[in-house]
């Protein structure tokens, strides 16, 4: 009896190895993971996630059918990034993509030493610590290099050229942007270079955006620049509509700014830094390593000029500042 009871188990045994073999033969590998760290918000940055996914593509993976994506998203609030992308860290995911801001890239720098980092950034990566240096970026970090607050002064000598005789051109900065800091150094220095007067404003929320334009107008400020800043972005439409609310020229950090109503805006495009991005996530996904993969620089600025709102606000543009734009809005 005993026996055939060993027996009996002994085949059941043999039953259920069976079954199980060719199920652990046959198991699918675990899909890789993206962390991604964002300062704003899903539908402020909709066009450029969008480009992100198109790099990912590009390199041969599709969202939620060969790679996952683990989404932490500030809402705007810079001190939230640290628990953010400690957060993603901890969830040991594959790639983690902190893009948009020097804010959002040295959080995920300062969170993992190990888990590879692709950055989109508007300052240098090399002053700010991000990389070694931008063609062997050592580590565990690389991606895009888009150049942003470094365009200030440009900007300000595109305002100053289109309306020289502005005795005081007006500054709106983020006070919570750590990119503010640079803009407070390059700013001045470039204005004194044109003998142009500046005052600077600060706005670090949709409350201060009004008051600086209150203030602006109180104090008689002829035109405006409008510094880079990620807060800025989701409340381009209000800016831009303060701006012809009162008459003020105004120049931008992005061309969406000039395809809402704004007169001009002077940057890099970055949908195309994010699509670079995305391409760079998945070939650190195929297995290359972040230290191999020189940082890329977003060069090709493009001069975007709405010819519609200078004729509201009564401007003549000036045929070589014209004829050097790279997309005239009429």
């Amino acid at each position: 009896m005993t026996l055939e009871i060993g027996r009996r188990n002994f085949i059941c045994a043999l039953g259920v190895a069976s079954v199980a073999w060719p199920l652990a033969a046959g198991a699918q590998p675990t899909m890789p993971v993206i962390g991604f760290l964002g300062l704003l918000s899903p539908e402020t940055v909709a066009a450029e996630l969008t480009a992100f996914r198109l790099g990912l593509s590009e390199a041969g993976y599709v969202e939620g059918q060969n790679v996952a994506t683990e989404y932490r998203w500030a809402h705007g609030q810079f001190d939230q990034l640290p628990t953010l992308a400690a957060d993603l860290a901890r969830q040991q995911v594959t790639v983690l993509a902190a893009l948009g801001t020097p804010a959002s890239a040295l959080a995920a720098k300062a969170a993992t030493s190990t888990i590879p980092i692709v950055f989109v950034t508007g300052d240098d990566p090399v002053r700010i610590g991000l990389v070694d240096s931008l063609n062997r970026p050592g580590g565990n970090a690389t991606g895009v290099y888009m150049l942003t607050s470094a365009l200030e002064p440009k900007r300000l000598e595109l305002i100053h050229e289109l309306v020289p005789n502005v005795p005081v051109i007006g500054v709106i900065v983020d006070p919570n942007s750590p990119d503010t800091s640079l803009q407070m150094k390059e700013l001045p220095a470039a204005a004194s270079a044109l003998g142009q007067q500046i005052k600077i404003f600060n706005a670090g929320s949709e409350g201060e955006i009004d008051a600086a334009f209150a203030a602006i107008v109180e104090q008689r400020i002829g035109a405006i620049l409008v510094a880079s800043s990620p807060f800025f972005l989701p409340n381009r439409q209000k800016l831009v509509a303060l701006a012809a609310a009162h008459a003020l020229p105004a120049v931008y950090f992005f061309r969406a700014f000039a395809d809402d109503g704004g007169l001009m805006s002077y940057g890099t495009n970055i949908a195309e830094a994010f699509r670079q991005a995305g391409l760079y996530a998945g070939r650190i996904l195929k297995g290359e390593k972040p230290a191999d993969l020189p940082v890329q620089q977003s060069v090709k600025v493009e001069l975007v000029i709405n010819l519609k709102t200078a004729k509201v606000l009564g401007l003549t543009v000036p045929l070589p500042l014209l004829g050097r734009a790279d997309e005239v809005i009429e």
